[in-house]
């Protein structure tokens, strides 16, 4: 058996999985038992293609001669983006081909019409790249934990924001200067707000949430704070309290309900998604059978994802001529939950003036909502400046923290918004 593999868009991604197609040739048939022969290629910009042997291969500049070519089975959708990308996903399934994708964004917006495209016409629409580069925990929900409810999924999903606040909290970098690194060393895109901004997260954790729950999530139903407003003083606060910050995905089942959140963490020091630091990528997902697992890798990068987008087709390549396991399971609709309804604990810090009184002012205005102080500090400053309150509550409903707030921020002693942070 043979199995014709098309490929378009040979940038980063897509030169990548022709490098592994061509170079591992052998290796792949052995384990698919199945040739896995990579036989065309789309590609705008043809010096992409200089550093590739293509004898034998079909090249173009026309992805829709590609998806029409009789050799090619499967599609590869490699170039990003909405549009054109859409179009071509589903006019290779609407040829009866199988595509595989690493398009977290097209997944996110339109994976639900892409998963019924699929199904019918009976092929398949694989991801596993969309989600973690070249982890496979998009395998292990839908196979590996097929038997769990699943209770939680955290996800460190973004390498740039990783990066970021790993050098605000090992080098003792602000923000900016953070940013700045990660920009020169090709870890975040200029601009680089998709990534700063939780975006690009919460595009993973739309997908991670539907598979984890079997439910459609709609993006703009997953909360989305991006790492913008963390600071140096954040960072070492939070470590002598015994705690690291990273941007997490969220996800759990809470009565009935899915809470799907995008945000700024305070992960204790001892949990295992604390040790994970820079560009590196991680995954803790706990099921009612299995207790907790975590999935660790390289989330992005030209080869750790073409290794994903390869596995996709060497699947395919094995199930041969049996039938088409949906992309997506859909179970009954279970609503996502309102950000002011989830509960949590949290880290404050409040710029205030530093006078007698203050924090008698703001321990009232907090317990006429419902808050519960745990714990609270104060920086040492001069008469008549302002000075950092960092507190810490007790678990308490969002909307009843931010009711407090706005109360609190509007007190004439308060130099500025109260900076929160939630804690894991």
């Amino acid at each position: 058996m043979s199995l014709g593999v098309g490929v378009i868009g040979a940038g980063t991604v897509g030169g990548g999985v022709v490098k592994t197609l061509l170079g591992n040739r052998e290796l792949i048939a052995q384990r698919a038992g199945a040739d896995v022969a990579l036989v065309h290629v789309a590609e705008l910009d043809q010096a992409c293609l200089r550093e590739f042997d293509l004898g034998g291969v079909s090249v173009t500049t026309d992805a829709a001669a590609l998806i029409s070519d009789a050799k090619v089975d499967v599609v590869c959708e490699l170039i990003g983006g909405l549009e054109p990308a859409k179009t071509f996903i589903l006019k290779a399934l609407g040829a009866k081909k199988s595509v595989v994708t690493a398009n977290k964004m097209l997944l996110a917006h339109h994976g639900a019409e892409l998963a019924k495209a699929a199904i019918e016409h009976g092929v398949e629409l694989r991801y596993e790249a969309a989600v973690a580069g070249g982890i496979p925990v998009i395998k292990a929900l839908r196979e590996g934990l097929v038997a769990n409810e699943i209770e939680v999924v955290y996800g460190i999903l973004n390498g740039t924001c990783n990066y970021i606040l790993s050098r605000m909290t090992y080098e003792g970098l602000e923000y900016e200067e953070a940013l700045g690194q990660a920009v020169e060393l090709g870890f975040a895109e200029s601009p680089p707000d998709l990534d700063v901004e939780g975006h690009d997260t919460a595009h993973k954790c739309q997908i991670l949430a539907s598979l984890a729950y079997s439910t459609e999530v709609a993006l703009d139903e997953v909360y989305v704070e991006g790492i913008t407003g963390v600071t140096h003083a954040d960072v070492a606060y939070a470590r002598e309290m015994g705690y690291l910050i990273k941007l997490l995905a969220v996800i759990r089942g809470v009565d009935g309900e899915v809470e799907a959140r995008v945000h700024p963490t305070l992960v204790p020091q001892d949990h295992l998604l604390a040790s994970v630091r820079h560009e590196f990528n991680a995954v803790y997902v706990t099921g009612d059978v299995v207790d907790a697992t975590l999935y660790y890798g390289r989330g992005a990068g030209r080869m750790p994802t073409a290794s994903a987008v390869v596995a996709d087709v060497v699947d395919i390549a094995r199930r041969g001529d049996g039938p088409a396991p949906p992309p997506f399971v859909y179970g009954p609709r279970r609503p996502v939950r309102d950000i002011g309804r989830v509960a949590g604990r949290y880290y404050l810090r409040l710029t205030t003036g530093d006078q007698p009184g203050v924090l008698g002012h703001v321990g009232a205005a907090l317990g006429r909502h419902g808050v519960s102080i745990a714990s609270c500090f104060q920086q040492e400053g001069p008469l008549e400046d302002f000075v950092a309150v960092v507190m810490m509550t007790h678990e308490t409903t969002e909307s009843s923290l931010r009711s407090a707030l706005d109360e609190i921020d509007g007190l004439d002693f308060i130099g500025e918004k109260t900076h929160v942070i939630r804690v894991l």
